[in-house]
């Protein structure tokens, strides 16, 4: 019985070539020793991060402070209990909002203001976008 050597010779010559081929310095990992380069390790640095996170909030906030003005009026408290809902309950489910709805909510309701106050609506139709707005809150709140 004779047993063929070569294709056995050819694999563990491939495996050998393999292994001396150089790793790229990008995939190699770090020795244990090696301190890292803040200025290569991360994309974004953690200033600018920091910096990201602050502005996020800080219009976070301020799409917070434009709903409560939009439901605080006296005409909003009227309209909502008019329609059976709690102003306190409107105001306190923005809080339950996340960042996107809180834009979009904030932002319709800052051109419902700017609208009213420009005459091209009447007290009507902002009672009926205030009414639908929070209904929507409360919508979006209840289904989380």
């Amino acid at each position: 019985m004779m047993f063929d050597q070569k294709p056995w010779l050819r694999g563990i010559a491939a495996c050998a070539a393999l292994a001396l081929l150089p790793i790229p310095q990008a995939l190699a990992a770090q020795s244990p020793g090696q301190q890292p380069n803040q200025e290569t390790d991360h994309l974004v640095s953690p200033t600018a991060l920091q910096s990201a996170a602050a502005d996020a909030s800080r219009t976070a906030q301020q799409n917070r402070d434009t709903l409560d003005r939009f439901f605080s009026s006296g005409k909003a408290t009227k309209a909502l209990e008019a329609s059976h809902m709690n102003p306190q309950q409107v105001r306190s489910a923005v809080a339950a909002l996340n960042d996107r709805e809180l834009a979009q909510l904030a932002t319709r309701a800052s051109k419902a203001q700017s609208d009213f106050a420009a005459g091209r609506l009447d007290d009507r139709d902002l009672l009926i976008i205030l009414v639908a707005i929070a209904a929507l809150i409360l919508i979006i709140v209840a289904v989380r």
